[in-house]
């Protein structure tokens, strides 16, 4: 047995969870479909949904599926079917009955504030409307964040179109120059972020292929949306590929943490929260 392995072993006795190298100590959640390009007469495609060190490797805990939306090349919402939550991961089922792309996603939106009362700290949890119900009016050093991550997957049944890629309007989310369900190895494919609906720049981007535990290097393609919010990636070899990103960007989080040590008045509020949101979906680039 190699080195290799016997690291595996020993980092197993210990109940810590084994990790190549130079992979990313992360847990990272996914999205994985069975095929992200189908054809036939109502096709269906079953979808894993998991948080791991190890990407599309269950070995941490499922993704729930509380948030889960399935949205048809219609727009409309459909429902997801056989769904299932196990020790590793989540599993659901869903029928391509419309000829055209669909999105699958799940999406965080919650609400937290901190603040003290009596001199003890407390925290709610829930949104703006049910915390502005439930806040105690004496409460003291109030600091509001309002936090938002979306997971998505697209699959396409026939012929992509481009109705479910439309940005929502709402936290941070991809603008798909190039189909996500037409990336090939070896060509640009050209995408942006969008906050609110408005261009998210100076986003860093990461893109890291699958495969992780069977490789010494993470393969981590790092990029910066520019003044329109756009990245471009070539894309160097076939395979599933987990994008993410987050919002704001590093520099602006950074004088935002400053700001709250300065001061209460500094802190997000129910009327206007500090904001962070994260994106993440899952693409599959083809051999040319």
């Amino acid at each position: 047995m190699n080195s290799r392995f016997h690291s595996r072993l020993a980092l197993a006795a210990l109940g810590v969870t084994a990790m190549l190298p130079l992979a990313a100590d992360a847990h990272r959640g996914w999205m994985l479909p069975s095929a992200t390009v189908v054809s036939g007469e109502e096709p269906w495609v079953t979808v894993d949904a998991a948080i791991s060190n190890d990407l599309f490797y269950f070995e941490h805990q499922p993704m729930r599926l509380d948030n889960l939306k399935v949205f048809a090349p219609d727009g409309k919402l459909v429902p997801a079917t056989n769904s299932s939550t196990g020790r590793y991961r989540s599993t659901f089922d869903v029928k391509l009955d419309q000829a055209g792309t669909w999105r699958i996603s799940t999406l965080t939106d919650v609400v937290n504030a901190n603040y003290k009362l009596g001199g003890e700290n407390r925290r709610l949890r829930g949104t703006l409307e049910s915390l502005r119900k439930e806040l105690p009016k004496d409460a003291q050093d109030l600091s509001v964040s309002h936090s938002q991550n979306r997971v998505d997957v697209f699959v396409t049944s026939g012929k992509p179109t481009d109705t479910v890629l439309k940005p929502s309007g709402s936290g941070l989310e991809l603008v798909a120059h190039t189909h996500p369900n037409d990336l090939v190895a070896g060509e640009e494919a050209s995408f942006g972020l969008v906050f609110d609906g408005k261009p998210a720049v100076g986003v860093a981007v990461s893109l890291i292929p699958g495969g992780i535990r069977y490789r010494d290097q993470l393969g981590e393609i790092k990029l910066v949306t520019d003044q329109q919010g756009r990245f471009l990636v070539t894309w160097p070899e076939p395979g599933m590929y987990w994008l993410n990103a987050n919002y704001p960007p590093r520099g602006e989080r950074e004088d935002n943490a400053a700001a709250n040590n300065r001061g209460p008045q500094q802190r997000g509020t129910l009327d206007a929260p500090a904001r962070r949101a994260s994106y993440t979906a899952t693409l599959e680039v083809l051999a040319p």
